[in-house]
């Protein structure tokens, strides 16, 4: 630019500056325009052209791209979903007024962890903002804040090696964005951000402790922070001060419908830490970046999105005080052992909208039209609701009745002032019902009779003028005229005042027309202001019943997630586990949730019995695709839906609380930091190691073998070794191994005993029978598995080769000299059944000690013959 920056290009330069980490959205007109990098980004997310106007500082060509205002909030929400800050900055006074350049302010600032508009809330899941600050030794505070609902928690962490624990409630919450001090080390950010998640540096008076505690008691009205659990932990309400401190200055507004903070400390829940969230796909699937396939996927049959966002926070954080169990259960059971009642609750719930995130938008206070007519529906909901309830009733379900307010002033008020079927936005007019305010009621009717008198007028003057074609028409340059075609222009009267000449004839106007033009341009006019003052009022009005709408809601997310879980457990055929304190897992036919709703067959149900003083570590070998991972998550996702309070998929389940949920299974390589596969391994089992308890439950899934056989043989001994220790107790373990060489551990710990899956095994074909039974195997099929994926048949003979070769070579004996054993299923029986097979009877009556070799090769065949199906006959 020549002359420099226009003064528009000067105020865009001045906002931009004090954003230089967002996009900026500059209004100039009827459109949102971008300039250079931001145009840029734009462009290529959007996929809209990127054009050039004028020079930037540099006399270089601006690149330029533009959306119109009315679509704007559309083009953001896709930014802010792909992870992007959007700065909104409106002309915030008349151009026809404006003296120079339009005033111009900020009025968003829209960030991926703080949305609450509707048209950008991408799903009905939670959606955080996370802040953390550090402490001492180590030590950091975490705070979570949802804008949309009034969400709000701290927690505490160890911010130590590879930051495990802040990861850990990443993977648990999955916050949109992450704010951190401005001093804050590249370590903690580029951990954050390998998660997947936004981070930003905010400054760091913002999370000094004095001044968070103070914003906070500020928010909440009271004199300190002592009734919500969380005095001596400075890191905690730090990060929660900036947290809030953020939102606010993001959000331009006070959030009112924040009010209260919780205190969600680790040692009050069983721990699922992201290893174990991953491994067991608690909320996401390994398979790739989906929520199907997944535990909370299972359970989920809840209605409204607060019983969704419900459920899943009680899903990631179990319970470990069994009291509390108990009490879940006990509301879980009562619907299921109410059918009727469970039916009519969920069909009424199925009407209720997010009567939480709407409270949101209405203390912020852009709640649209439509969002009021839902709550009114939602409301109405209630009475009916509460009804179905009746004689004695759980505790945690007479909780929530309690919680629930009448809220009948709001659905009347609601119903007298928006119509039935109102616009999604209010700028759109329309939505205020006849009858609410007088003024906007005379306004209305000056409007539609202003109208009415003007198709009256056209009509009286094409009679008086005789010209029958003759039309009165609007534009917003000329207002109403009256348009004669060149045909008739011999016929116009002598008072008709010429106007605009165009090239099809003549428009004219006249005095009364004129009048009338100002009186309905003014009722239009005021028409509008007013009913959008009444629209404000209305909403202003209304949030003072916001913290009654949002104890409703949360009342109404527990009674959709008790009748939900009751209807997975009804449907599927789960049952009440017995919650104990025992340290005794007794599991009868269990079953995984997740794998035996995806088979074409049967799921084969299997028992567990673990008891960290008895059968402490069950040591399972078998073949692959035999089912050892399948059957040691099963045992997992059971303890962890019986301790969050809900039914389980088996005949009977005994669960002894369990604090900690440890899990070592698949392989993933860590590309990002340069860490082998092994490496990993060692990393993710010295965490279990250093962190488990009498009370963990310990699933490890082929350890070692990431290295050589020997080392990885070594290392699976020495762990079991380790976990047995030699007091009297340990943590409840199953470890399944691939190195026969530990089954005989049995032999010298007196708490490991060796299970595997049995397998039926003709000779000529290989049957998994999914079944676990006592004792040891040394064989893996793992060539018969490996033509079961479709290797080609050349190389798979060719291994069986070297495996026959190979096994003549090695010497039939484990660790220490001794003799290795497998134990084969001779039959499959069903359940319930004896073992009736002839060969089987006929074992049972040999005597051994009077048998010469030649007797014993004898009756060896005739044992082949008969359990192959013959008659024994040799």
């Amino acid at each position: 630019m020549k002359d420099g920056p226009t003064p528009a290009m000067k105020q865009y330069y001045t906002v931009k500056a004090a954003h230089p980490d967002a996009i900026l959205f500059f209004q100039m007109g009827d459109f949102y325009e971008t300039f250079g990098d931001d145009a840029a980004v734009v462009a290529r997310e959007l996929d809209i052209v990127l054009t050039a106007r004028g020079r930037d500082r540099n006399g270089e060509r601006m690149p330029l791209a533009g959306v119109p205002l009315h679509a704007a909030d559309g083009y953001i929400a896709r930014l802010v979903n792909k992870g992007y800050k959007v700065v909104v900055c409106d002309q915030v006074e008349d151009p026809k007024k404006a003296k120079g350049v339009v005033k111009r302010d900020v009025v968003r600032v829209i960030t991926p962890g703080t949305l609450i508009d509707s048209a950008m809330l991408s799903s009905s899941g939670a959606k955080y903002l996370m802040a953390i600050a550090p402490g001492k030794k180590d030590a950091w505070g975490m705070a979570f804040l949802d804008v949309s609902t009034g969400e709000f928690f701290v927690s505490t962490g160890d911010g130590g090696r590879d930051c495990h624990e802040i990861v850990s409630e990443v993977v648990r919450y999955r916050p949109s964005e992450c704010i951190v001090p401005e001093s804050c080390g590249d370590a903690v950010i580029d951990r954050l951000r390998s998660q997947g998640v936004l981070v930003s540096r905010y400054r760091d008076e913002a999370f000094a402790p004095g001044a968070a505690a103070a914003l906070l008691c500020e928010q909440f009205g009271t004199a300190s922070l002592a009734g919500y659990g969380c005095e001596g932990l400075d890191e905690a309400v730090a990060a929660a001060g900036a947290a809030l401190h953020y939102a606010r200055e993001t959000q331009r507004s006070e959030l009112c419908h924040i009010t209260g903070l919780a205190t969600r400390l680790p040692k009050k829940a069983m721990v699922l830490d992201a290893i174990t969230l991953r491994n067991l796909e608690i909320t996401k699937s390994i398979r790739g970046d989906t929520d199907t396939a997944t535990l909370l996927s299972a359970l989920d049959a809840t209605e409204t999105p607060m019983g969704g966002r419900l459920l899943r926070s009680l899903l990631i954080a179990p319970l470990i005080a069994r009291e509390a169990i108990e009490q879940r259960l006990d509301a879980v059971e009562y619907f299921v052992a109410g059918p009727m009642v469970r039916a009519d609750i969920r069909s009424r719930l199925h009407r209720c909208a997010d009567i939480e995130r709407i409270a949101g938008r209405i203390a912020y206070g852009n709640a649209g039209p439509r969002d009021l007519a839902t709550l009114r529906e939602s409301i109405g909901q209630l009475p009916a609701l509460k009804a179905c309830f009746a004689g004695d009733l759980p505790a945690k379900i007479t909780e929530a009745l309690a919680s629930m307010s009448d809220l009948a002033e709001t659905e009347d008020l609601i119903g007298r002032a928006i119509v039935d079927d109102p616009p999604a936005m209010a700028k759109a007019g329309g939505m205020i019902r006849e009858g609410f305010n007088p003024d906007l009621d005379t306004l209305r009717e000056l409007a539609t009779s202003g109208k009415d008198w003007i198709a009256e007028f056209q009509q009286s003057e094409r009679e008086r003028t005789g010209i029958r074609s003759l039309k009165v028409g609007y534009n917003r340059i000329f207002g109403y005229y009256i348009e004669v075609t060149k045909a008739n222009l011999h016929l116009v009267p002598p008072e008709y005042e010429r106007r605009q000449t165009t090239a099809n004839g003549e428009r004219y106007t006249i005095p009364e027309l004129r009048e009338k033009e100002a009186l309905i341009a003014t009722a239009e006019e005021r028409l509008s202001a007013v009913e959008a003052e009444t629209y404000a009022n209305l909403v202003a009005t209304l949030a003072a019943a916001v913290p009654e709408l949002q104890a409703t809601a949360r009342a109404v997310a527990h009674l959709d997630v008790y009748a939900g879980l009751a209807e997975v457990a009804a449907r599927y055929d789960y049952t009440r586990p017995a919650i104990e304190e025992s340290g005794r897992i007794v599991i009868r036919e269990g079953r995984h949730p997740v794998v035996e709703r995806s088979m074409d067959v049967g799921f084969v149900p299997n028992d567990t019995e673990l008891d960290g003083s008895g059968n402490q570590i069950m040591i399972i070998t078998g073949a692959n695709m035999a089912g050892k991972s399948t059957y040691m998550r099963a045992v997992a996702l059971i303890c962890i839906m019986a301790q969050m309070g809900s039914f389980v998929p088996a005949r009977h389940a005994g669960i002894g609380l369990v604090d900690r949920v440890f899990t070592r299974v698949g392989a993933f390589d860590d590309l990002a930091s340069g860490q082998s596969t092994f490496m990993v391994e060692m990393l993710e089992l010295a965490n279990i190691l250093n962190n488990v308890t009498d009370q963990s439950l310990v699933v490890l899934d082929e350890i070692g073998r990431g290295t050589s056989t020997l080392d990885g043989c070594s290392i699976a001994q020495a762990v079991v070794e380790f976990l047995h220790g030699k007091a009297v107790t340990g943590p409840r373990t199953l470890f399944a191994t691939h190195f026969h060489e530990l089954i005989t551990l049995e032999g010298s710990l007196k708490r490991v005993h060796n299970f595997h899956f049995a397998v039926r095994d003709t000779g000529r074909e290989v049957t998994f029978l999914r079944k676990l039974i006592p004792g040891a195997t040394d064989k893996s099929y793992g060539v018969h598995v490996a033509e079961l994926a479709g290797i080609p048949k050349k190389v798979t003979d060719r291994a069986r080769t070297v495996l026959k070769e190979a096994m003549l070579q090695e010497p039939r004996t484990g660790a220490g000299g001794q003799p290795r054993y497998t134990q084969m299923l001779l039959v499959d029986p069903g359940e319930g059944t004896a073992v009736t097979n002839p060969a089987v009877e006929e074992l049972q009556r040999l005597n051994l000690d009077e048998m010469t070799p030649l007797a014993a090769l004898n009756t060896l065949h005739r044992l082949r013959d008969l359990a192959n199906g013959g008659d024994g006959r040799r």
